[in-house]
């Protein structure tokens, strides 16, 4: 199959990059982020998460993040709204789309919300219902698509289950997400094959983590599928905390390094990219996971 001649990014370092972060990153330098992201061509980015501060405190400050972005009219702003709480603590903030997650797991889904597949899905309903109303967009990510820390292998019918039920409920978008990065090629092929029987080629995404080294042979497998839609984190940052040892999302950097090579286009500028994780990553104190990045920053120094 040809392959898509434009990719959109979604980058998720802002929200699924640093929500795990152990010391605190100041709600400045978040926002220093998201400009820095947007500047470089992003027009797609998860800014925060409307969660308990008591579940993730290092998202307890979504509020005053939202409302420190300078805000560009082509750039998209999605938050992730786990309930209806989150979605009502949401709304003053004015999101341009919501997120809302299922797990293809039931062991994860418990371990992770506290409840089984089909509950998450029921709690889902009145948020997307609600921010449909308002002309919100919204978003949904099956997670643990492939895989799950507590049940190994998950079935592509899994996937097929949770979009359909995601599909019920309104959801407009579904992300299939490598949670914990154990998936290859045909795999990930296989769940998104499972996505796609109920929603169009235009309506689903990957979100693929780096943990055995496959996510950018991932993302190259769903392109080869027609999929043009990722979710990527800048530097590398990022991992799970119900996954142990799963390491950050795949890097933006390293897939739009990839795309470009393969002659497609993002309205991603490489090197403004590079220095936006570049200024998170001398934040954090480390380098950026990003083997792309290391090789431009290194280039330079030379």
């Amino acid at each position: 199959m040809k392959l898509p001649s434009r990719v959109k990014i979604v980058d998720v370092g802002p929200r699924d990059g640093l929500q795990n972060e152990k010391g605190h990153v100041p709600a400045e330098v978040k926002i220093g982020l998201v400009h820095r992201l947007q500047d470089a061509g992003l027009k797609e980015i998860e800014v925060t998460s409307f969660v308990s501060p008591k579940w993730v405190p290092q998202m307890a400050d979504a509020a005053e993040v939202m409302a420190g972005i300078q805000r560009r009219p082509d750039v998209r702003y999605s938050v992730l709204t786990p309930n209806m709480k989150g979605f009502e603590a949401a709304l003053p903030s004015r999101p341009d789309e919501i997120v809302v997650f299922g797990a293809a797991s039931e062991a994860f889904s418990r371990k992770n919300i506290n409840c089984s597949i089909a509950e998450s899905i029921e709690r889902f309903a009145p948020v997307v219902e609600a921010a449909r109303a308002k002309g919100i967009h919204v978003r949904g990510a099956i997670s643990t698509a492939v895989g799950c820390p507590y049940e190994g292998e998950v079935a592509p019918e899994r996937v097929e289950l949770v979009a359909r039920l995601m599909k019920q409920i309104g959801v407009q978008h579904i992300g299939v997400a490598d949670t914990i990065g154990v998936g290859t090629p045909r795999k990930v092929q296989a769940a998104m094959e499972a996505a796609l029987k109920h929603y169009g080629l235009d309506d689903v995404s990957g979100h693929f983590h780096d943990t055995y080294g496959q996510a950018l042979g991932n993302t190259l497998a769903c392109l080869e599928m027609g999929v043009w839609q990722f979710d990527t984190s800048c530097a590398g940052l990022g991992g799970c905390p119900y996954a142990k040892g799963a390491t950050g999302n795949v890097a933006t950097e390293d897939v739009v390094y990839m795309l470009h090579g393969l002659g497609i286009e993002t309205g991603i500028d490489l090197d403004q990219l590079v220095d936006a994780g570049r200024y998170i990553s001398d934040f954090l104190q480390r380098k950026p996971n990003s083997r792309a990045a290391t090789a431009i920053l290194n280039k330079r120094a030379g």
